[in-house]
């Protein structure tokens, strides 16, 4: 057995086949559920895999997820993983002109796509080549444009339900595409063994990581259950999937919505006693501050014990406002990228008022980004992690000698972060060197919008500061993206900020 995320995964299913693994609700929306144990989890799994196989899709090639979040997007990346097809996630915020770019760099020869993005997908699959194989969740709206393609359902319904997979690798890998709004979006390409120590904690984020892979089916038969997972952004971000991930390996169990709605992530979180919620900063802290300040004052939140939050940061007020309406659970400003997976957590002081101060672990270091050598406290450098980091960016050679260096035989990445090191080893983050910033996955090239929407009065007047230089046919509000790919602006940039910034909140 390797250190392969499909192994790994079943080596967790043999041990606890009958336990929960996967709680999803349709909200906003019917509010229908389907609840799948860790053996029914990987059967679906198997029947996606094997279809994929069948239909001539062959290992190594790429499959892009063009999905709302979804029993179908984990039960994909886990029939791809299986089969040695390689997931790659797809901004579903994105309009034509970026998903040919994105299908066509990425070299995707299959899609599974919503059933909502058909006209997206059919005005962008003419250009895409090497696409041949589509699957569609779900059924298109009346008038939608016709689309060849295979209904997820019959997916189900004609693969095998068994595993019967040739051997898998260490070295299968897994693609994340960054947002890219400062330049095109890029797909960072990870060996599975080390996307599981760089991203997934080698088993343990909070402790020590196994050390041989059956290590960690045995961990979780020792163990027992009850933690629950809830990644409240979307699942095209590759942190909400890792935290999937991280819940799978614990052999615990994992909550999703199709979209956040933060009154119905509450009322989740009440009724499947979740545990750990992970969100994407003040923008969705404050709605969930808010309902709970409101009509879900009463609601039960004893069994939350962690929040953390992945590109951006929960401000100092907004903690102090949600310590004050849930007082057990702990507030977590973790730091990482698409290139980096988990460098560090902030420090309990950290904020946009006295800076981003971070914790990192050993594998992370502020160097001269000319020299590679580690800065001087107080010096500016960029912030580097060496150990398991990504082979490199899919299809960019340039980016990938630019971003990738070794130093005494051991290979880096250089990460867009400017940072100052002090004498204890705290790293402050100055910001980006491209001045963009990571916003939940995506990257927003005025951090004048994000801060005002994290100082002033929120997103949302943020939002409204952007509306003021987009002309849309329709107005797009917070948490939809209805008519965003028919953004006119003076200058694209700003539309593309727009759609980032309502992309926050999924």
């Amino acid at each position: 057995m390797e250190y392969n995320l499909a192994d790994l995964f079943e080596s967790v299913v043999d041990v606890v086949p009958g336990r929960e693994a996967l709680v999803y609700a349709d909200h906003p929306g019917t509010g229908a559920e389907r609840r799948l144990t860790y053996a029914e989890l990987d059967a679906a799994a198997n029947r996606v895999g094997h279809h994929l196989l069948d239909s001539g899709i062959r290992p190594g090639e790429h499959l892009g997820l063009h999905l709302y979040n979804g029993v179908e997007y984990l039960q994909t990346v886990l029939g791809c993983l299986k089969a040695r097809i390689v997931p790659v996630n797809v901004n579903y915020r994105y309009v034509e002109e970026e998903l040919v770019y994105l299908y066509r760099d990425a070299d995707l020869v299959a899609l599974v796509f919503d059933a909502e993005f058909t006209d997206r997908v059919a005005a962008a699959r003419p250009r895409a080549e090497k696409l041949r194989h589509l699957i569609r969740v779900g059924a298109p709206a009346p008038g939608a444009a016709d689309v060849p393609c295979v209904e997820f359902a019959q997916v189900e319904a004609a693969g095998s339900p068994e595993r019967g997979f040739p051997a898998r690798s260490a070295d299968d890998q897994f693609i994340i595409y960054t947002g890219g709004t400062t330049g095109m979006p890029k797909g960072v390409m990870w060996r599975q063994e080390d996307l599981f120590f760089a991203g997934l904690g080698g088993g343990a984020p909070t402790g020590e990581p196994v050390k041989k892979p059956e290590e960690l089916a045995e961990r979780v038969a020792a163990g027992g259950a009850g933690i629950t997972f809830f990644p409240t952004p979307p699942l095209m971000h590759g942190t909400s999937t890792l935290t999937a991930f991280i819940g799978f390996n614990f052999g615990q169990r994992v909550v999703i919505h199709r979209k956040f709605v933060p009154e119905e992530v509450l009322r989740t979180v009440e009724k499947e006693k979740v545990s750990s919620i992970s969100l994407v900063g003040d923008a969705m802290l404050r709605p969930l501050i808010d309902a709970l300040s409101g009509p879900l004052r009463h609601i039960d939140r004893s069994s939350l014990f962690s929040v953390s939050s992945s590109g951006a940061i929960m401000s100092d007020t907004v903690r102090r406002q949600f310590r004050e309406l849930v007082p057990n659970a702990m507030l977590l400003n973790n730091f990482g990228s698409s290139e980096s997976g988990f460098n560090g957590t902030a420090t309990e002081d950290s904020g946009p008022e006295r800076g981003f101060r971070v914790r990192v672990n050993a594998r992370t270091q502020v160097v001269d980004p000319g020299t590679y050598a580690p800065v001087a406290p107080g010096e500016v450098g960029r912030i580097a992690q060496c150990g398991h980091v990504p082979l490199g960016y899919y299809n960019d050679p340039v980016k990938t000698a630019a971003t990738f260096f070794v130093r005494d035989g051991e290979r880096w990445v250089l990460l867009g972060d400017m940072a100052t090191v002090d004498e204890e080893g705290v790293v402050t983050v100055l910001g980006r060197g491209s001045q963009c910033i990571n916003t939940g996955g995506e990257k927003d090239g005025s951090p004048r919008y994000l801060e005002h929407g994290r100082r002033t009065v929120g997103i949302r007047k943020a939002l409204t500061e952007v509306d003021r230089v987009v002309k849309c046919g329709q107005r797009c509000h917070l948490g939809e993206d209805r008519g965003c790919e028919r953004l006119q602006t003076r200058d694209g940039a700003v539309a593309g900020r727009r759609r980032h910034l309502c992309s926050l909140v999924g």
